[in-house]
């Protein structure tokens, strides 16, 4: 089930979409893919299935190389899109900084976007 966030997140891209809206479309779905990278579990801590005698590095029986992913809360998801906000103002300032003023207005877009989902859900709720 998606947690409040991730649907906001998620009903604003189809939104950016049916507007053909690229950039929002790409800050959105970054953002999303920020979350689900931060549900995947290192390798290392993965288990390590049997083995296949037959092929190289295969997983034997079904689901053997799946792995469950981890759940986050919605304060560490809340995190992850304030992280995704804190490096598109820093991209801002550093593009500002080399006088590429559209990449320095297009980060600040996304930054600002960003904080108006964050803003619109409870502090509690993300």
């Amino acid at each position: 089930m998606d947690s409040p966030l991730r649907a906001a997140l998620r009903s604003r891209l189809t939104t950016a979409m049916r507007a053909r809206d690229r950039e929002a479309v790409s800050v959105l779905r970054t953002a999303v893919a920020a979350i689900e990278n931060a549900e995947a579990v290192p390798v290392a801590e993965a288990s390590s299935p049997v083995t296949s005698g037959d092929v190289a590095g295969a997983a034997l029986g079904l689901g053997a190389g799946e792995t469950p992913r981890r759940v986050l809360d919605d304060t560490a998801e809340r995190s992850v899109v304030e992280a995704e906000v804190r490096s598109l103002v820093e991209a801002e300032q550093l593009y500002a900084g080399t006088g590429d003023r559209d990449r320095a207005r297009r980060a600040a877009a996304g930054a600002a976007l960003l904080q108006r989902v964050l803003a619109e859900l409870p502090s509690g709720a993300s």
